[in-house]
């Protein structure tokens, strides 16, 4: 499937709601609206093992720079966001990163993540990044499908990951390799 490439701090344009939607670089200025976002997601239950989003410092610490992305709405609301993490430091794993895309509650059903993680696809292949990863609880029906559409490929289920509000939680594992990354 194309893709045309997205350009960062430019108006995006589609023929859906997220056609009202820039995506630009995440920045410590917007610290408080995606740590928001991000406890919203865990809020719902079914976007991370995590209860609490962590400071910022420690988001800021844990994510790669190169690949952090917020989508911003005509009236400058930051709705969304994506940043990957390194998923080894040893440097055969160099080009593997695992994803996390947020939307606020409010702005779901309108394209934003899929625009989100177009662009971080286009960042990652860019950058010489030959595996995208995410790992999705099994409930999160609408996250399995906007992985999907986006060309991922699920590598497998791990049972009893762990324990989420006191029980087991099953996750599936998700990867999307790179055409263009040899």
């Amino acid at each position: 499937m194309a893709r045309r490439r997205l350009a960062y701090d430019s108006p995006v344009i589609r023929n859906e709601p997220a056609a009202q939607v820039r995506l630009r670089p995440m920045t410590a200025d917007d610290a408080d609206r995606v740590l928001a976002i991000y406890q919203a997601g865990l809020d719902a239950g079914n976007a991370s093992f995590d209860a609490v989003a962590p400071s910022w410092a420690a988001f800021d610490a844990g994510r790669l720079p190169a690949h952090r992305l917020v989508a911003v709405d005509r009236d400058g609301t930051l709705v969304g966001w994506i940043a990957v993490t390194p998923t080894s430091y040893r440097e055969v794993y160099a080009g593997v990163v695992e994803h996390s895309v947020y939307v606020d509650p409010a702005a779901r059903g309108r394209g934003v993540a899929r625009l989100l993680l177009d662009a971080l696809i286009d960042s990652t292949d860019a950058a010489g990044i030959w595996t995208i990863q995410a790992a999705v609880f099994p409930e999160n029906t609408a996250s399995l499908a906007l992985h999907r559409r986006a060309g991922f490929r699920v590598v497998g289920t791990r049972e009893r990951m762990g324990r989420h509000h006191g029980r087991w939680r099953d996750v599936i594992l998700l990867e999307r390799r790179s055409p263009v990354v040899h």
